[in-house]
């Protein structure tokens, strides 16, 4: 029955409902097993024949002869499976057909009697079967489980808790099978029948068109069956597990009869895509199992799909595998219905053909012992059949058992011995069985079968034990040979064996010794080569080792096993350093050496054993018996003192080694000392050529000069402003105390601290006053003489555990790194949770951490009080400035003047009212604050001069004019005088009696005003609680306070309301102090989170200056060192000659297929100038040309390309300049000289008089031998290289040095690039020729100075050299991750905090200025006209005097005024300007003497260009560090270029008179007369530095330029990055063709000079070389390029205009 096919049964049902009322007609026939189907189409087509296993007509009803009931379809099918299930055999129906044909009613039926299904009486005859059963030896088990598989997804039916799908997994043994599914157990027909109603009830079912209840999804009944057997002879369980699957398929349907739409459609769909794949599987099973398939081969196309469906993947052994399986096809009779029914005929035709290979589930283990014991018991009674039972009989008793011993668990050994003892009393066994034919294979057989049950039925144990006794047998037989073992079984190592004679080794290396055993057998072993004729025992190899070189015979002689060496002919062997050539007998230790290299040591156990017996107190050998002992028996036993010819050998090499050595030093010396002689002469030649005057000069005597009383007063002057100078002593503290800093953070990684130190500078300025414990203790008195702020170097200590910040000052740091140094020490002895404990502890004695407050300062605020002079009351929102020069948010507070009997009116309960505050000032205690903190009052006060404040090195002669804004600082409250402050009207009111003016405000009066702090806004959510206090500049004792408030950061501002009344006693110092000075106020708050983001692996990471939010741009690189060139020492610096601004083009040309060199390809998409990626090809032969534009000059002549060195190859824009790099190259010039401009680079400004010099080299970029250089580059990367170009100029010491960096990309040697690209012409249309934009562009500064005084003292304290321990080694550096402390660059960045703190305060002042003036025009018009006698037009004169003049008209404090017949400043100033207007032309250059240069103008280009230069530029330098105001007006107080030019003495201004030298050098003629050349022909020292490219864009767009010698204009594309303006052909451009400086430029607009043009909407920028009249498109366009070119002046004209425009409204 293994191989049966599938049982197919067919069945047809009476007619529905839905088929009644159609008047169906039956097409179905059948006889006996064939089923017949009539075509109701074509009625005369001969009808189709179906012959299945079963034909059950259930058509009619159940009183017809033929009616197949329920209960004779589970007869012929159900009983026939439920015995193929008990026989052990898994069993599976299923029922097929369309919807509505009957298959749930087959499978399962309905709960009337004799209407129950296949399932119920199925599983009813189970149980009645088992409950019938009378074998106590047999035991059942019954488990079932009902799933549904709907749309392809798998339900439980029988567990509600599995809502979701469940998985079907497939299991290499088990096969498909549905994880989770839960199976139950039941014991009773009741149990299965209450889980069948519950699993019915959850089914999926629907109603169609074609049935009503028609099941939607394919359900699965399984019932696990097992079935164990106890054997009571065998004491053996048996057990057959059988899998009986019952299942009800959906019915397979067509959508247009079913009626099917929406979800019924989608079910639809996938129950037949599961009935279709069950389609496809029978079909493939049949062709398999088909006649003329079945003998072939399986082929790749015999797949069967069982995997399409979930369907046929969990009936896979079903359908073709391990079961018994019955098909019911359910058939509906009806005519409308024909083609379902035909296709499920045909399915059912099909399936026949399927076999089935379906196997006994059972233990092949019980399964071979079942068959053993009935062959035992079939050969035992073929013995009794022969009359030999009474062989088998083991117990003799009569009446007992006859049990073979294989039954009763003996061995086969113990029914031998009771056969052979039984065969005494039976005359002879042997006879007996000869007598019997057949009889002896029978009982061979039969000993055989009960050895094979005895192996069977052996126990595990019984198996253990017999297993270890092997193994105890194989480790005493390897202990024999001398290998022990392991208890695990493991090899553990080799020792001598105990008995048997063997050799062991002797190496040099005493590691190898006695690594390899050779036994000596009994007999004769061999000892010889692989390739002799007889196989050899040992095998050994060597040049003296002989085909077969000796032979070992072991004897046993008189109970002694003897060993005998017997040499072959002409072999080599030794035997205890003596060669033997007759046999010899070996003795246990005796040395063996055959060959020169085989050293063995014979043992012979048993021999050792006997003489330690006779002799047991036998000496120890003196030394062991070693490889080395071995070889020196030889060498004596042969004659030979190897150890004196060593010695010899040893003393020859080392007198070798003594001569050579000898030889090779005096050649060195000779050769160092003739390199030195050349050295000294070159150097002699190159001082006698390049520093001639400085030789006369150290020849001539000094001699003693007298000074006049006006050189006295500069040198005093000089004396007092350098006596204060102090950012060089900075720079020495920072490079000095740099490894303490260093160390700290080195500790502070390694003890896991979270603590980072950084520098940092600290100056006393309103916004960030020191602490009194940062300042030095004579800071007090020194404070009184200082006459700007000090600035201290301190350490800023960030504690990232409590998020809080400290200051240390030096002295205090290198304490505390004492402390930190023994806690480091002795961290090692510590354990771990008391170094824990001391990180919880804050304060005390770790030396990491600072106490921290609760509340912390937000930031400072000020208040100016000019409005108590006119009693206006003014409401302000003022910035909260951090110490950085942040705005942390904003402040409104209103002051106003109240009487004194005045109430505060009622603000209802939300405001907080204090009483009114008397406070007094003191004049005396006033004065001698403002000589502290407002030192520039004190000085304008006791006659000094305002000149004298300080500059920084390097800073032009021009700019040194006026104070900068980090002189001027925040601290200068005075700065901007109070004539600046207010406008004439007012300062009339101010300047004159007090008594008479202000009358409010008498003196000895008490004059009483309010302050009220009203809101804070826009305040970080980081500041939990906020609060508020304030109180004048010189009180430090208390303040007036507000409560906490919470803040949200969210929602409205935060409402203090606040009043504080304030009554004070009037006096002078009073009215001084409301004029200028402001109310500090405090705003505090709770910090909340940690203001550092958490570090990974506690690494350090440099702290960036917070104004750094520009584009990243390449950094700049020091020069590559020449190759060629010998290194010259580098003269002093003295004044600065001239500047000139070079434009320098960069081009990469590549060889073309024709022969030319063409530049290649620049990717200008960065967008910004001077930048650019060359696309370069692979492979090809390369030039680099560098072309040099500037404007002719009688200063710059070029000589000659010393020197082009290329290197620094690398992939990132930063490179390490303090490695030595081994790629330099100095590359071939080629060419050079001086070229006419190309005509893409000709601009029109003026007469284009610039100067092109040109040179070209030659570029092998393989030279270098780099992987970046000579590879294809990968995507996103780019490769980066640094170019330094050696030029030799006239006139000058040594060459000038032009530095650029290049970015490159390398494609394939093939690879197609596109056209230069940029930003500016992605879209155009490209007009400009490509070859014209393939060029990268750099802007630098060439710097001609004269060489210095060597013996100067500033010069002397230029060039000292800082000791710089930033680059000394401390322990424990390598974790710092590329941290280093911050040097020259922090005195940058700290003078542009202090710039920005002072442009704060200046905006406070200028805006408290402005809303003042506006509330007084509101509200005092009428009081203002009666205050001022002077007209609006002397009032808008005078108001804008101040950004014109740096003299004001009442500039002395007694309001003396100038002489009525001498001209004022104003007067002289027009009247120049008229002059010039009228004898200026501008298509002729500008002379000299026509330049005007603004000192702000400068000061304000110098600042860009230092903010955009390498951070990292040392502080001593030819260029100010200083950032100047970006408004200068308002922090130097005037702005005009003639008074900075020549200047004039004023009563406050004491300064020495400097107008003869400014004014002799800028009248001299443009033409070079004698002195001049004479000038020229000084030695200068050249100094280029490269502009770093601004990010910020001023303005962009297009201006005319005015044409040379015509009146037309040219369309230019104009780019303003301060200090420079960029100028392109077009906006398509992406190549400067020319730059303008700013800073050297002065730019003009006058309304005459338009009119007197006739061209409107112009204005001129005049440079040192050529005048250039721009024209804009309109007027505001115009006012918009001003602003751009030059803020101040546009905003004086926008002013004067706005003025203008007032009086008219008044008029």
């Amino acid at each position: 029955m293994a191989g049966a096919s599938v049982k197919v049964a067919v069945r047809v049902r009476p007619f529905n409902s839905r088929e009644m009322g159609k008047d169906s007609k039956c097409i179905i026939q059948m006889t006996g097993n064939t089923t017949t189907i009539i075509n109701p189409k074509q009625p005369k087509e001969t009808p189709k024949s179906f012959s299945f296993d079963y034909s059950y007509w259930s058509h009619t009803t159940p009183e017809d002869i033929n009616y197949a009931s329920q209960k004779q379809v589970y007869r012929d099918i159900g009983e026939e499976m439920l015995q193929h299930a008990f026989e052990g055999y898994n069993v599976c129906i299923f029922a097929y057909g369309q919807t509505g044909a009957g298959k749930s009613y087959t499978m399962m039926g309905r709960q009337e009697k004799d209407q129950q299904g296949i399932i119920p009486q199925l599983c009813e005859d189970l149980f009645s079967r088992i409950n019938d059963t009378t074998n106590d030896n047999m035991s059942y088990s019954v488990e079932v489980s009902y799933m549904e598989i709907y749309c392809e997804r798998v339900r439980d039916l029988l567990n509600p808790k599995n809502k979701g799908n469940l998985r079907v997994r497939e299991h290499p043994l088990l096969g498909p099978y549905v994880e989770d599914l839960s199976k139950l157990a039941v014991t009773s027909y009741n149990d299965i029948q209450d889980l069948m109603d519950s699993g019915n009830k959850a089914r999926t079912v629907a109603a169609t068109n074609m049935n009503e209840t028609s099941s939607r999804s394919h359900a699965v009944f399984n019932i696990i069956f097992t079935q164990k057997r106890h054997d009571a002879e065998t004491d053996i369980t048996t057990e057959k597990v059988s899998k009986i699957s019952l299942v009800d398929l959906a019915g397979s349907e067509r959508a247009d009869s079913t009626g099917a739409k929406g979800t019924r459609l989608k079910e639809g769909a996938n129950i037949n895509k599961s009935l279709t794949t069950l389609g496809k599987v029978i079909s493939a099973l049949a062709e398999m199992d088909s006649g003329p398939n079945k003998n072939k081969k399986k082929k790749k196309t015999d797949f069967i799909p069982y995997r399409d469906s979930v369907l046929t993947w969990l009936l896979r052994e079903n359908l073709g595998g391990n079961s018994r399986t019955a098909m019911v096809a359910a058939l509906s009779p009806a005519d409308i219905n024909y083609d379902e029914t035909l296709s499920t005929l045909r399915y059912a035709d099909r399936a026949k053909q399927i076999r089935c290979n379906a196997v006994i589930n059972e233990d092949p283990n019980n399964k071979l012992i079942r068959e053993l014991k009935d062959e035992v018991a079939r050969l035992r009674d073929l013995l009794y059949a022969q009359g030999l039972g009474d062989i088998i009989d083991t117990n003799p008793v009569p009446g007992g058992p006859k049990l073979t011993n294989a039954l009763v668990g003996m061995s086969p050994s113990s029914s031998l011995s009771a056969l052979s003892s039984r065969a005494a009393s039976v005359s002879s066994l042997h006879e007996r069985i000869m007598f019997a034919p057949g009889s002896e294979e029978a009982i061979e057989r039969l000993k055989e079968t009960e050895k094979i049950i005895a192996e069977l039925n052996e126990t595990w144990e019984e198996k253990l034990r017999r297993t270890e006794a092997i193994r105890m047998e194989r480790e005493a037989l390897l202990a024999e040979m001398g290998v022990a073992m392991r208890e695990d079984g493991g090899t553990l190592g080799v020792f001598s064996p105990k008995k048997t004679p063997h050799l062991v080794n002797l190496n040099e290396d005493p590691l190898m010794s006695e690594c390899l055993l050779y036994y000596i057998k009994d007999g004769t072993t061999r000892v010889g080569r692989e390739d002799a004729e007889r196989r050899q025992d040992i095998v050994l190899s060597g040049h003296f080792i002989k085909e077969e070189h000796c032979i070992f015979r072991s004897d046993t002689k008189a109970g002694t096993e003897v060993v005998t060496l017997e040499p072959c002919e002409g072999a080599d062997t030794y035997v205890n350093g003596k060669k033997v050539t007759e046999p010899s007998i070996l003795r246990s230790g005796n040395r063996i050496i055959m060959g020169k290299s085989h050293v063995f040591r014979f043992n012979h156990p048993e021999q050792a054993r006997q003489e330690r017996e006779r002799t047991p107190c036998a000496e120890t050998p003196a030394e062991p018996v070693d490889w080395a002992f071995a070889q020196r028996e030889l060498l004596e036993k042969q004659g030979i003192d190897m150890k004196q010819e060593m010695e010899q050998r040893l003393q020859e090499l080392e007198d070798q080694y003594r001569k050579e050595r000898e030889e090779a030093n005096y050649l060195l010396e000779q050769q160092r000392l003739d390199y030195e002689s050349k050295l000294e002469a070159l150097q002699k030649q190159m001082d006698s050529r390049y520093y001639p005057e400085a030789n006369e000069e150290e020849e001539e005597p000094e001699d003693e000069v007298q000074w006049t009383e006006r050189e006295f007063e500069l040198a005093l002057w000089a004396f007092r402003k350098w006596k204060w100078y102090q950012f060089t002593s900075l720079r020495d503290l920072l490079w000095g105390n740099a490894i303490f800093l260093k160390e700290a953070n080195a500790i502070s990684v390694e003890l896991k601290k979270k603590v980072q130190f950084q520098f940092v500078l600290l100056t006393d300025t309103l916004y960030s006053p020191l602490p009194p414990d940062l300042l030095p203790p004579d800071a007090a008195k020194d404070r009184e003489k200082r006459p700007f702020p000090r600035t201290i170097v301190a350490v800023e200590v960030q504690d990232q555990k409590n998020g809080a910040t400290h200051y240390w000052t030096l002295e205090k740091l290198r304490q505390r790194l004492d402390l930190m140094r023994e806690m480091y020490d002795r961290a090692a002895e510590v354990p771990s949770s008391v170094i824990e404990d001391c990180d919880n502890v804050v304060t005390g004695g770790d030396p990491f951490y600072d106490r921290f407050p609760w509340f912390r300062l937000v930031g400072r605020a000020f208040v100016y009080l000019s409005n108590l002079l006119y009693p206006v009351p003014l409401v302000h929102r003022v910035a909260i400035v951090s110490e950085k020069g942040e705005v942390k948010g904003f402040l409104r507070v209103a002051v106003q003047a109240i009487s004194a009997d005045e109430e505060a009116p009622d603000y209802g309960s939300g405001v907080r009212q204090s009483g009114t505050a008397k406070i007094s000032f003191d004049d005396q205690h006033f004065e001698k604050f403002q000589s502290e903190s407002c030192p520039v009052v004190g000085m304008s006060r006791s006659g000094t001069s305002q000149e004298e404040l300080r500059i920084v090195e390097g800073q032009g002669q021009i700019t040194d004019m006026g104070p900068s804004a980090d002189e001027v600082n925040n601290n200068t409250c005075a700065a901007t005088p109070e004539d600046l402050l207010l406008d004439s009207s007012e300062k009339s009111a101010v300047d004159g009696p007090l008594e008479t003016a202000l009358e409010h405000l008498k003196l000895g009066s008490i004059f009483t005003f309010r302050v009220t702090v009203l809101q804070a806004s826009s305040i970080s959510a980081e500041y939990a609680d906020i609060f508020c206090q304030f109180n004048f500049i010189h009180r430090h004792d208390e303040a007036f306070s507000t409560e906490p408030l919470k803040n949200t950061g969210r929602g409205p501002p935060l409402g203090f309301y606040h009043v504080q009344n304030i009554a004070v006693e009037v006096t002078k110092s009073f009215i001084e102090y409301i004029k200028s000075q402001p109310i500090v106020f405090e705003v505090f708050g709770h910090y909340q989170q940690h203001p550092f983001p958490p570090l990974c692996k506690d690494v350090l990471s440099p702290l960036r200056p917070s104004r750094r939010h520009f584009p990243r741009v390449m950094p700049l690189s020091k020069p590559v060192p020449a190759t060629k060139l010998s290194a010259m020492t580098r003269p002093s610096i003295g004044p600065c000659q001239c500047k000139y601004d070079l434009m320098v083009f960069f081009e990469i040309c590549e060889l073309e297929a024709n022969g030319d060199y063409i530049p290649a390809v620049v990717d200008h998409r960065g967008g910004m100038p001077c930048h650019g990626t060359f696309l370069l090809h692979q492979g090809i032969q390369r030039r680099i040309t560098v072309t040099l534009v500037h404007e002719t000059g009688s200063h710059i002549r070029w000589k000659e390309v010393r020197e082009l060195v290329v290197g620094r190859i690398r992939n990132t824009p930063e490179g390490d300049e303090s490695l030595i790099d081994p790629n330099i190259l100095s590359l071939n010039i080629l060419s050079s000289g001086y070229i006419p401009p190309s005509q893409d680079d000709r601009i029109s400004l003026g007469n284009d008089t610039r100067t092109f010099y040109q040179f070209e080299a030659a570029w092998d970029s393989s030279m270098h031998n780099s992987l970046l250089l000579n590879r294809v580059t990968p995507y996103r990367e780019k490769i980066y290289m640094t170019l330094s170009a050696y030029i030799e100029m006239e006139n000058c010491t040594q060459p000038a040095v032009i530095t650029k960096d290049f970015c490159m990309v390398f494609y394939s040697r093939d690879a197609k690039l596109p056209a230069s690209r940029s930003i500016r012409n992605l879209f155009g249309s490209g007009s400009l020729r490509a070859s014209e934009s393939n060029r990268v562009t750099g802007v630098y500064e060439l710097s001609l100075c004269r060489v210095a005084d060597a013996g100067s003292p500033g010069m002397q304290r230029r060039r000292r050299r800082v000791l710089d321990t930033s680059v000394a080694y401390v322990r424990g550096e390598e974790n710092l991750a590329g941290w280093r402390p911050r040097s020259d660059s922090l005195i940058l960045d700290h003078q542009w905090e202090l710039e920005k703190l002072s442009l704060l305060q200046e905006v406070e002042k200028t805006r408290h200025y402005l809303l003042l003036r506006e509330k007084l025009e509101t509200t005092q018009r009428s009081g203002l006209d009666s205050l001022s006698p002077s007209s609006s037009e002397d009032s808008d004169s005078r108001s804008t005097s101040y950004v014109s003049s740096p003299i004001s008209a009442d500039g002395t404090p007694e309001g003396r005024a100038l002489p009525l017949d001498a001209p004022s400043e104003r007067q002289k100033e027009l009247a120049v300007k008229c002059l010039r207007l009228l004898t200026h032309t501008f298509n002729r250059e500008y002379s000299h003497s026509h330049v005007c240069v603004s000192a702000s103008e400068s000061k304000l280009s110098e600042m860009s260009v230092t903010l955009l230069r390498d951070p990292s530029m040392p502080a001593l330098g030819g260029a100010t560090l200083t950032p100047s105001s970006t408004c200068p007006s308002l922090v130097e107080g005037w702005y005009n270029a003639t008074d900075t030019r020549t200047l004039q003495l004023s009563p406050r201004v004491e300064s020495p008179d400097l107008e003869p030298t400014i004014e002799g050098e800028l009248k001299k003629s443009p033409t070079c007369g004698p002195e001049d050349e004479k000038e020229t022909q000084r030695l200068l020292v050249p100094d280029i530095q490269e502009i770093r490219v601004s990010p910020i864009v001023s303005r962009k767009g297009y201006l005319h330029f005015l044409e040379p010698h015509t009146n037309g204009w040219v369309k230019r594309y104009v780019v303003v990055r301060r200090p420079y303006v960029y100028i392109y052909n077009s906006d398509k451009d992406s190549v400067e063709r020319a730059v303008l400086n700013l800073s050297s430029a002065q730019v003009e607009y006058s309304e005459d000079q338009q009119a007197m043009l006739k061209t409107p909407n112009t204005f001129a920028v005049c440079t040192e070389h050529r005048g250039i009249l721009l024209q804009a498109s309109s007027d505001k366009d115009m006012h918009d390029w001003l602003y751009a070119f030059n803020p101040l002046l546009a905003g004086s004209i926008r002013s004067k205009l706005s003025r203008r425009r007032t009086a008219q409204t008044r008029i």
